[in-house]
């Protein structure tokens, strides 16, 4: 059993939320908190495994109270839910510690997928989310002074089947789903990963989702030269 704390300070948002993982069987909400504060207070107590939490709430917003969440309990999974001008939130809540970024629209089955994958140690993300932190790492760059080290660098010298591994990292695939497409286990597709990110100085999935997209590391082209 999964078991879940939502954040959220719009009363439908936790409503729909509530409703959406009732039916899923082994997805239980041990709570709900309506701002930051008291997902922190909820998530001491309660220790779940993985909370969903809204960027934007008051009292507490949902970067501070990701950061304290996991400053208490580290095995604790958040995964930040953001809307379409929450673009200045989403590289603070990835350096607070958010494994994964959903938008909230996010249709309901990849939804209750994402807790699912997230309670399993995959970082699941929406693909606008992804473009848009993409986006942002690559203004940064632009602009940052000689020497500052950008979050986004050139393509990685890396093997041609952890190549292919980052592109599908990089398309949003799970490790099973990239197991099955690369015909390997997932015991290897793990190996390959963790490899990635003592390559590449990525320290999480979603790291490593930008450097795929942002690079031009996908799963349908090769390698872009341009960053």
């Amino acid at each position: 059993m999964i078991h879940i704390l939502v954040a959220d300070d719009q009363p439908l948002v936790r409503m729909g939320l509530r409703m959406l993982f009732e039916q899923a069987p082994d997805i239980d909400i041990l709570g709900e908190a309506d701002n930051g504060a008291e997902a922190v207070r909820l998530a001491e107590r309660l220790r779940p495994d993985v909370v969903l939490m809204d960027l934007r709430m008051p009292l507490m917003d949902g970067i501070t109270a990701t950061r304290r969440i996991l400053a208490g309990c580290p095995v604790t999974r958040v995964v930040a839910l953001t809307t379409f001008d929450d673009d200045d939130h989403l590289y603070p809540a990835l350096a607070a510690g958010a494994c994964g970024f959903l938008v909230k629209d996010t249709p309901p089955a990849e939804l209750v997928d994402a807790v699912r994958r997230a309670a399993d140690g995959e970082a699941p993300f929406s693909r606008d989310a992804l473009d848009r932190l993409v986006s942002r790492a690559v203004d940064a760059r632009a602009g940052a002074s000689p020497g500052t080290r950008a979050d986004v660098p050139a393509a990685p010298a890396i093997t041609p089947r952890e190549r292919e591994v980052l592109g599908l990292i990089g398309s949003g695939l799970s490790n099973k789903e990239i197991a099955d497409r690369l015909h390997m286990g997932v015991t290897t597709v793990k190996t390959h990963v963790a490899n990635l990110m003592a390559k590449t100085g990525r320290d999480n999935r979603i790291r490593l989702a930008v450097l795929a997209v942002a690079t031009g590391i996908t799963a349908d082209q090769g390698p872009s030269t341009t960053l």
